[in-house]
C-alpha cells in the first residue's frame, strides 16, 4: 500500500518542492500551509508520516509537533533553518522523531523518512525482537533464549514502548502518558526510576540493547550490534 505523507510549510515552492519529489519516490502526498490546516488534514486522513516546517504563522512547527504527538501515533520529522542544540531539543521535547537543518540534500530527507518507517514497523507485531531477545507483548514476558523474563508490568510496559522505536527519543512526560496515563499525579521521576530498574534487570553487555539518557529530555533504545 502506498505511503501516505503529510508536508506542512507556509513556503509554497517547498511544498511542491518536496511534494514532487516524494511522489516521484512511490509516496503519496498531502500538504497543508499552516499548522491548522494540517490538524484538518490529520483528522480526516490516515497518513503515514508528516514532515513539518518550524516557522510557520498561527500554529508553529513545534506546537503541531506537539499536537501530533499527543492525537496519532506516526512518525514526524522537523524541518528548520535553526541548527542550535538548543533548537533541536525543543524539538525532541515536543515529539519530533527527527530534525533536519535547512539547508539539505532532499535524498538525505528521503533516507530519514525510510528509516523511521523501519523504527516504527515494529509496531505491528506482538512480538519484537532485539537481536537474540523477544519481548512478548501479548503474554507479557521477555524471553532470552532458554530464559524467560516476567518484568513488572510498568517496567514491561515502559520497555516494550521503548522497543518498538529503536533510536527515537522520548521525553519523560511523553512516557508517563504513554505508560501512567493521561490522569496519572506522580512526577516524571517515577520514569527514571523505572529505567534503573531495566538496567539493572537487563545489562547492556548481556541482552543486546541500552536504555540510553538524553539530558534534559528523556530516553531512547539503542539496539547493539550483533
Amino acid at each position: 500500500m502506498m505511503k501516505q505523507l503529510l508536508i506542512t510549510d507556509d513556503d509554497s515552492n517547498n511544498r511542491t518542492l518536496l511534494g514532487h519529489y516524494f511522489t516521484k519516490e512511490g509516496f503519496r502526498v498531502l500538504e497543508a500551509h499552516n499548522g491548522l490546516e494540517a490538524m484538518g488534514v490529520l483528522e480526516r486522513h490516515s497518513i503515514d508520516l508528516a514532515i513539518f516546517d518550524v516557522m510557520m504563522p498561527e500554529v508553529d512547527g513545534l506546537a503541531l509537533c506537539e499536537y501530533t504527538r499527543k492525537n496519532y501515533d506516526i512518525p514526524i520529522i522537523l524541518l528548520t533553518a535553526r541548527g542550535q542544540l538548543s533548537d533541536k531539543e525543543l524539538g525532541y521535547m515536543k515529539g519530533t522523531d527527527d530534525y533536519l537543518t535547512k539547508p539539505f540534500e532532499l535524498p538525505e530527507l528521503l533516507f530519514r523518512v525510510k528509516a523511521l518507517f523501519r523504527r516504527y514497523s515494529f509496531a505491528s507485531s506482538d512480538k519484537i525482537r532485539i537481536n537474540q531477545l523477544i519481548i512478548d507483548r501479548k503474554n507479557y514476558e521477555v524471553v532470552d533464549g532458554d530464559e524467560i523474563f516476567f518484568p513488572p508490568l510498568k517496567e514491561f510496559e515502559l520497555l516494550a514502548q521503548l522497543a518498538e522505536y529503536p533510536g527515537r527519543v522520548f521525553s519523560r512526560d511523553e512516557l508517563i502518558r504513554l505508560i501512567w496515563g493521561t490522569d496519572y499525579r506522580g512526577d516524571e521521576r517515577t520514569v527514571d526510576v523505572h529505567i534503573k530498574r531495566l538496567r539493572k534487570r537487563f545489562p547492556e553487555h548481556e541482552r543486546g540493547f541500552a536504555i540510553q539518557t538524553i539530558r534534559g529530555i528523556g530516553y531512547k533504545l539503542e539496539v547493539s550490534a550483533s
